[in-house]
């Protein structure tokens, strides 16, 4: 059974009337309060630049393993397979991955400057393209999400511009022969960010833990993004909006790579992570936090460098 998560066009929110964008929110809140995950469309990220998007990815990640290596070593750039794995789970995850920061820009430098490849041709221009429009679709997102907590419409923008977002490429390779039979291609784990927006996998063996228990598998049409809340919402909000558990299985059928382009949308590393007053009925509220210094605390619980 898969897990019925809401659907929800973000035209709703960015051009209905007061109606629809109320409504638009009300689902919002709902969808991640009981899944933690919803599908999106409306988002503005056409099919032709994903399709772009998941043929430079792949062809990258054909390159040999010497050339990747390159750009091996950073936050940014390239991270060899079987280098990250869970919180508190020593197994490493069955993937490798590229990850993409913000540039430079008129709000000012990037915190950590990014990485490119020589090849393949066009991935730069493709995949800044594509950390363009996610960026902007999960920013109306938080702008939704910060009118269902009763906050100012911009309460996230100022704190998200410039930060640590990432866009991350990943490939899950065929599960090899003689793994280490703990090892999938991503161990259960919450994200660390305020949200995700998931391009929709080529590929099935995505799913999340619902508040019952049980593990459903999570799918989304060609074209739809798959949004989850992250570790910094559920501490930002008090855990009014949970994070949510999830997993990438082996594959069941045929024993292929699987490729997938998460973003994963941070605040700045100065902001601090502390609960307003929207979200005190909750309970006692967590100490409050630099983004920076939670980041870097959980890079580190899953053997990344700090950003």
């Amino acid at each position: 059974m898969s897990a019925p998560i809401a659907h929800l066009d973000l035209a709703d929110f960015t051009a209905g009337d007061p109606a629809r964008r109320a409504g638009f929110v009300a689902r919002l809140m709902e969808g991640l309060k009981r899944y933690g995950f919803f599908t999106l469309s409306g988002h503005g990220v056409d099919t032709a630049l994903l399709d772009a998007s998941y043929a430079r990815s792949a062809a990258f990640f054909a390159l040999p393993e010497a050339e990747k290596r390159r750009y091996a070593g950073a936050l940014r750039g390239y991270t060899p397979f079987g280098v990250e794995h869970a919180k508190d789970h020593d197994a490493p995850d069955l993937k490798e991955f590229w990850q993409i920061g913000h540039d430079d820009g008129p709000d000012g430098p990037a915190e950590h400057p990014n990485v490119w490849p020589d090849a393949p041709e066009g991935f730069r221009d493709t995949f800044t393209a594509l950390f363009g429009r996610l960026f902007g679709a999960g920013r109306q997102v938080l702008r939704a999400v910060a009118e269902g907590l009763a906050l100012e419409t911009e309460y996230f923008e100022p704190r998200v511009r410039g930060g640590t977002s990432l866009l991350r490429l990943l490939h899950y390779p065929p599960v090899p022969e003689g793994a280490d039979p703990r090892c999938v291609r991503a161990a259960a784990h919450e994200d660390i960010n305020l949200i995700t927006l998931l391009v929709a996998a080529e590929g099935p063996g995505l799913e999340l833990l619902d508040r019952d228990g049980r593990w459903l598998p999570v799918t989304g049409a060609r074209g739809h993004l798959i949004v989850d809340s992250g570790d910094m919402m559920a501490r930002l909000t008090n855990g009014v909006i949970p994070a949510t558990t999830h997993r990438v299985v082996n594959p069941a059928g045929p024993n292929v790579s699987r490729y997938s382009m998460p973003f994963f949308l941070q605040p700045r590393s100065d902001v601090v992570l502390e609960c307003p007053p929207s979200c005190l009925h909750a309970g006692p509220p967590p100490p409050p936090v630099t983004a920076g210094e939670f980041l870097n605390q959980r890079l580190r619980e899953i053997g990344l460098p700090a950003a």
